[in-house]
């Protein structure tokens, strides 16, 4: 896979806030979903079972997964949090979507 997924240091610092709070290997995954206002939209879940095929970033304290297949949709990008005026979100910055909505979490190919 020559284009990987990226946790930004601010995202990884709040998953690890956010994990800490969780059961004892607790980790966020990250999937892609048909729907959402422009054809996919990113699903962020605590977990605490992997698969073989998981993709799994660790960062400061923060394990991130990923399934093989939503890594396709999202491959280069880089997952952030942002905290502005609109609220605190994860936001997924993928330069493989052509469109995306005003909430950041839905996109097209």
């Amino acid at each position: 896979m020559s284009e990987s997924v990226t946790v930004s240091e601010r995202a990884a610092r709040r998953v690890a806030e956010i994990l800490k709070s969780e059961p004892e290997g607790t980790m966020l995954r990250v999937s892609v979903e048909g729907g959402g206002c422009s054809g996919f939209q990113y699903k962020f879940d605590m977990e605490r079972a992997k698969t073989d095929d998981d993709l799994v970033i660790a960062r400061d304290g923060a394990v991130v997964l990923i399934d093989s297949v939503s890594v396709n949709y999202m491959a280069g990008s880089e997952i952030d949090f942002v905290d502005d005026l609109i609220g605190a979100a994860f936001k997924v910055k993928n330069p493989k979507a052509t469109a995306a909505c005003g909430c950041g979490t839905s996109f097209a190919l």
